[in-house]
């Protein structure tokens, strides 16, 4: 369907292997130019939610106990279809949340690649077979689907993070309820068309776009719903972990980070730049695994600083669209003003603004920012809260040891990364960082499709997701005892 087409059609939701419209219908805009609206999509309400939970509920008989190559064909089916039209896809991404086209068709491929690999995985669901303790018995250990699962995606990642929790819910058997964040429902409508077109059976999978107040609160509290994966904010995570717990539902949680960049005096710097410029500044910012906090020893810093302040000024913020751009618009006006007020915040506190941070005109009517770079202190706010835009604080270490407790003087524990030749140092990070992934050499951001995803502290809750670790979370371990007689 092409642009001008989708403003003239209401996208829909998808339940019980129908497309149905909502009580309401929002317009998804394009945080590049609000002149460009990418299209009309319905909004479900409570009813439609539980409409929607009771036919994931209906559906999960036949699913869980059916061939286990139907999943994998379907999966595969979707895979492939998203990475044949990954430069749609990915002009669709980048014009409804703002990563430039080449981020957007590299988050598109991601997305492909991750039905792939779980519909491999669907072939192979690990079981095991133990010796007893009393002659003549067998054990068998198998992994059945923990039941219906709801899932609720955040606006940053739109194609990558919902594949990430779908694939791997349907590749276990489970069958899935699915809320695309609002600002986002356009990449979400686009896995449901493909995965309805690919034969997924009624009720298997549905979609329902609207607000967390309506239906992401009532997939949290519904007593079909086995599991929740949620990935957002820390507060509505905490609220998410209460409710549903409280039920005894299983819940996994992605939430925030503020993580750290080492930079150690024996680092290359042209390395330590780019990382740093990578993982705080590229897809504008708004990544959980963004490097927010440079901390760097003291014998490099200034160097360091006036390099990273250098290749700032070479960016180009601009359109998502436009070819030769490195940095997109922000999401919407709210971040944007909240980006602002962090700036604001930071300047009061007495940080060094060395460069950027303001909001910035363009050709279109867009959410721009430049980059901005602090010179701060650890007890900051802006050293210490999830910012989620183009901002970063640089931190002065007197040493590695100094070094290293700053970057764990955090409440997250997402990753963190070191720049450093030392082995000695590197070994050491990797071993005492605090976090649940660790870089050396590289940026912060930027993880593979076929590991597992994660962190500790308050940026983390359940098991892992990604890789064969997202089996721990979609699925239950049935112990059986046989006596053959």
């Amino acid at each position: 369907m092409s642009e001008a087409e989708s403003m003239n059609h209401v996208f829909k939701n998808y339940i019980a292997g129908h497309w149905q419209t909502g009580s309401t219908v929002a317009v998804s805009e394009n945080p590049s130019d609000a002149n460009d609206p990418v299209g009309e999509y319905a909004r479900a309400d409570v009813a439609d939610t539980e409409a929607a939970i009771q036919a994931a509920a209906d559906a999960l008989p036949a699913w869980a106990l059916g061939p286990v190559q139907r999943r994998a064909e379907i999966l595969d089916q979707v895979g492939n279809e998203i990475l044949a039209r990954k430069e749609e896809l990915g002009r669709l991404l980048a014009r409804e949340e703002g990563k430039t086209l080449p981020e957007a068709i590299g988050e598109a491929a991601r997305a492909g690649q991750i039905f792939k690999f779980f519909a491999a995985e669907a072939l192979r669901i690990p079981g095991e077979k133990l010796a007893s303790v009393r002659p003549g018995i067998e054990v068998e250990l198998s992994r059945e689907p923990i039941g219906v699962v709801g899932v609720i995606a955040p606006w940053n990642f739109p194609l990558a993070i919902p594949a990430w929790k779908i694939a791997p819910a349907l590749a276990y058997g489970n069958t899935v309820v699915f809320k695309p964040a609002e600002l986002v429902p356009g990449c979400g409508w686009q896995l449901a068309d493909m995965l309805h077109r690919a034969g997924i059976p009624a009720g298997v999978f549905n979609l329902v776009m609207g607000s967390g107040r309506q239906v992401g609160n009532r997939l949290v509290e519904h007593p079909l719903v086995d599991a929740i994966s949620f990935t957002g904010s820390v507060g509505v995570g905490e609220q998410v972990l209460r409710t549903a717990t409280a039920r005894r539902a299983r819940v996994q949680l992605e939430m925030g980070g503020k993580n750290p960049l080492v930079v150690l005096n024996d680092a290359d710097l042209d390395l330590a730049v780019n990382a740093a410029v990578n993982g705080a500044y590229f897809s504008t910012g708004q990544r959980c695994t963004a490097s927010s906090r440079f901390i760097v020893e003291a014998g490099i810093h200034d160097r360091f600083i006036t390099a990273v302040q250098k290749k700032l000024e070479a960016l180009k913020v601009g359109n998502a669209l436009e070819h030769g751009i490195d940095i997109g618009p922000v999401v919407d006006a709210k971040q944007l003003k909240q980006n602002l007020d962090y700036v604001r915040i930071g300047r009061e506190e007495g940080a060094e603004l060395l460069y950027g941070g303001q909001q910035l005109e363009r050709a279109t009517r867009g959410h721009y920012q430049a980059p901005a770079l602090f010179l701060g202190r650890p007890e900051m706010r802006i050293a210490r809260e999830e910012i989620f835009g183009p901002v970063a604080v640089a931190l002065k270490a007197d040493n590695y040891e100094h070094a290293l407790t700053l970057a764990n003087d955090t409440p997250f524990g997402l990753c963190a990364g070191i720049c450093t030749s030392s082995l000695k140092h590197a070994s050491h990070f990797r071993r005492h960082a605090q976090v649940g992934m660790v870089m050396v050499n590289l940026p912060t951001a930027g993880v593979d499709y076929h590991v597992p995803f994660g962190g500790r502290k308050g940026s983390s809750y359940g098991p892992r997701e990604q890789g064969r670790y997202a089996a721990e979370f979609y699925t239950q371990v049935k112990t059986a005892y046989v006596f053959p007689g």
